[in-house]
C-alpha cells in the first residue's frame, strides 16, 4: 500500500497545480491574441530560441509528430516558421522561426504578465530560492 500524503504536501501539489492552470489559461489567451492556438504558440516560441527537427518539437511537446507537421503548416503559411535543410543532414528539415517570427514570439512573451506581478512582490533571494527549488524538483531522481 502506498504511504499518505501529507497535508503540506497535498497543499504544495494543489498550489502547483492552480499555478499551472493560471498559467495555461493566461498562455491561451494571449496566443488568441497573436491569432494563435496554444500550441502554435508554444512551437513559435521553440522556435524562437532555435531551428529544430519536427521530431524534436514533437518530443519536446509530447505529441505526434504528425501534429506539429500541422502547426508548423499553418505557421509557415502565416509566414511565420519555414522549414530549412540542416547544415549537418540535409535529408533532415529544421522548422525555424522567420523574422516576422521572432517578432510574433517577442511580442507574445511580454504579453504574458502572469507570475511577473507576483515574482515582483519577492524579493531577489526569495526569486533564486524559489528557482532553485523549482530546478531540484524537476531534476530526474531529486
Amino acid at each position: 500500500m502506498a504511504p499518505r500524503t501529507d497535508a503540506l504536501t497535498r497543499e504544495v501539489v494543489d498550489l502547483i497545480a492552480t499555478v499551472v492552470a493560471r498559467y495555461h489559461e493566461e498562455y491561451e489567451e494571449a496566443a488568441a491574441k497573436h491569432a494563435l492556438t496554444g500550441a502554435q504558440a508554444k512551437v513559435l516560441a521553440l522556435l524562437a530560441r532555435e531551428s529544430l527537427p519536427m521530431r524534436r518539437i514533437a518530443q519536446l511537446l509530447k505529441c505526434e509528430p504528425s501534429n506539429i507537421t500541422g502547426i508548423v503548416d499553418r505557421l509557415e503559411a502565416r509566414g511565420l516558421v519555414e522549414r530549412r535543410p540542416d547544415p549537418d543532414d540535409r535529408r533532415i528539415k529544421l522548422a525555424a522561426a522567420t523574422p516576422a517570427g521572432l517578432d510574433t514570439a517577442g511580442r507574445l512573451s511580454e504579453s504574458l504578465d502572469f507570475a511577473r506581478e507576483p515574482l515582483a512582490a519577492l524579493s531577489a533571494e526569495e526569486r533564486g530560492v524559489l528557482r532553485d527549488l523549482l530546478r531540484r524538483m524537476l531534476e530526474p531522481g531529486a
